[in-house]
């Protein structure tokens, strides 16, 4: 029996899910070890590569990633990318035996929701379209209309790194998370091109001999390593149970129309099967953001112990800390001169 190019895809994203899902707690648990032993990353430090545990995440997650790299070769992005949710899952219930973040009976619904959805998705999925040369891959990205993507989502990057991070990094979860989803959006795309470049390559059809491959290796890799560099300090600031779903909207969502905008995913397809995918995506939303909202809150991370979570979801800051400690000096010593 032939297995189908998005048979492949499906259970090369399904494999995907689970390293990714783990790699965020134990990179967490690497993130934490080093924290208590050095500088935080997300204050600017580098102790993390330091400690075996994140690195172990690390490679679970660069499996992850490489089993995903190959879906999108087989499979495209309105498939693969949603099942990312399953990520989330795998990290809800990893992170409620291991992180004692603990995952309540509305976050099991909305688990059972992104499941639900994700089958939606995979029944309707279209057949991919592979282009036939990475020359043809070259002209669909540089097509207008993903050349103004492009140029949007740099010029975002740019003001959200030089303006934003400085000022509000450490308490508006969106400017890393804003970061990490734009640049993975160009870094799918990308992948998505090298990956059916070395694909026809096997095939007998050479790609590696045109510039245009390297150009899209040179820029998945500049796109990946910011893209991780920021997921870590959001990671490292910011709660896990908040990282991943927020993450994972911006994520899927930006990359689903990146991917659109360049290979014309939906191209072919009928108005039943496109709104049964929209369906299923917004299912798979609301699943994720149902799991976000009962998580509980992990009050090691200096979370608020009640009250609904904000984009603003953490109020510490080094200046608000030494403002702090020169009140409480200055009050003692204003009680021990009136005694």
């Amino acid at each position: 029996m032939t297995v189908s190019d998005n048979s492949r895809g499906l259970i090369l994203a399904v494999a995907s899910s689970a390293f990714i899902g783990s790699s965020f707690i134990l990179k967490k648990k690497g993130l934490k070890r080093a924290g208590a032993n050095g500088a935080r990353a997300g204050f600017g430090g580098y102790a993390y590569l330091l400690e075996p545990l994140w690195w172990i995440g690390m490679i679970s997650m660069l499996v992850g990633e490489a089993s995903n790299l190959v879906a999108y070769v087989f499979a495209p992005a309105v498939l693969v990318t949603p099942l990312g949710a399953l990520s989330i899952i795998v990290s809800a219930v990893l992170a409620h035996f291991i992180l004692k973040e603990r995952l309540h009976k509305m976050g099991i619904l909305g688990c059972v929701s992104c499941i639900v959805g994700s089958l939606v998705i995979v029944i309707h999925a279209p057949q991919e379209q592979s282009p036939s040369s990475v020359e043809e891959i070259w002209m669909l990205a540089i097509q207008p209309a993903f050349l103004i993507y492009t140029a949007v989502a740099i010029f975002i990057v740019l003001a959200l790194v030089l303006y934003f991070e400085p000022r509000y990094g450490h308490t508006n979860i969106l400017v890393y998370l804003g970061i990490c989803s734009l640049m993975g959006s160009l870094t799918v795309v990308s992948i998505k091109a090298v990956g059916i470049a070395i694909k026809l390559t096997f095939e007998g059809i050479g790609q590696m001999a045109y510039p245009h491959t390297w150009l899209f290796a040179l820029g998945a890799v500049i796109c990946t390593v910011t893209q991780l560099n920021y997921l870590n300090k959001a990671l490292d600031t910011f709660n896990t149970a908040v990282v991943s779903p927020i993450y994972y909207v911006m994520f899927t969502t930006l990359t689903i129309v990146a991917s659109a905008i360049m290979f014309k995913d939906w191209s072919g397809q009928n108005f039943n099967s496109i709104m049964s995918e929209i369906c299923g995506f917004i299912t798979v939303l609301s699943g994720t953001l149902l799991l976000h909202a009962t998580r509980e809150q992990d009050t090691s991370d200096a979370f608020p112990a009640a009250g609904p979570v904000s984009w603003y979801t953490w109020k510490f800051s080094p200046d608000s800390l030494l403002k702090n400690v020169k009140d409480d000096y200055f009050v003692s010593l204003n009680c021990s001169d009136a005694t």
